[in-house]
């Protein structure tokens, strides 16, 4: 009890002492949980998987052969070149090989460009990215990040092209998909689940695509 002349407790001291019987501190009073939502854990694993990439950045031959595969992503020049090999004989097979080419092309580029803008993902960020200067031109992308399109074209196209009980030829497609979409990830244009997402949508666009042929 308070009384004239008797001063009365510092309403910090008392907070402060509710505090400790409490557990918290006054820091801790405003600050938010950490965010565990799935958003968080797809940012926390890309981060992760860029960093392994970390020590390969600035190793010549490294980034010269992610520039020269990304390269041979661009426009489709090397699914193109699969389809002529491909289609070299003239007759059905040819026809075919050109069709499903030309209907992967258009409706891979069609649907990426779609999710692209409603998803409207940033890209990563390139602020501290060291790369060797190997002389070889890599075409700086202009649209969101996800899902990327060199990833999901190059699936869609290895879908498309692929043949049953054709092993070898097969695994020139589908390894020559990943290694583009490697290479996104080194010179990171992309973030990993970007690829991802590329892998997933390119190849189930391409096995309905393959109807065409």
């Amino acid at each position: 009890m308070t009384g004239p002349g008797v001063p009365g407790p510092d309403a910090a001291a008392v907070a402060h002492a509710a505090d400790r019987v409490s557990g918290d501190s006054p820091s801790d009073a405003g600050s938010a949980p950490p965010d565990t939502g799935f958003l968080a854990v797809v940012d926390t694993v890309d981060d992760r998987v860029d960093r392994l990439f970390e020590p390969l950045r600035g190793v010549p031959a490294v980034d010269t052969a992610a520039k020269v595969v990304t390269a041979l992503g661009d426009h489709g020049w090397l699914w193109t070149g699969v389809a002529a090999w491909r289609g070299r004989r003239s007759g059905p097979t040819r026809r075919a090989a050109v069709r499903a080419l030309g209907v992967a092309g258009v409706s891979s580029s069609l649907l990426n460009a779609g999710i692209k803008r409603v998803v409207d993902r940033e890209r990563p960020d390139t602020t501290d990215l060291r790369l060797s200067d190997t002389g070889i031109p890599v075409r700086e992308p202009r649209t969101s990040s996800f899902p990327s399109g060199h990833t999901l074209a190059a699936f869609c196209s290895a879908a498309v092209l692929s043949r049953p009980g054709d092993r070898k030829g097969n695994a020139f497609l589908f390894g020559s998909a990943a290694l583009i979409g490697v290479s996104r990830i080194h010179l990171r244009h992309h973030h990993a689940s970007d690829v991802v997402g590329g892998v997933v949508i390119g190849t189930a666009l391409g096995l309905v695509v393959r109807r065409f042929r």
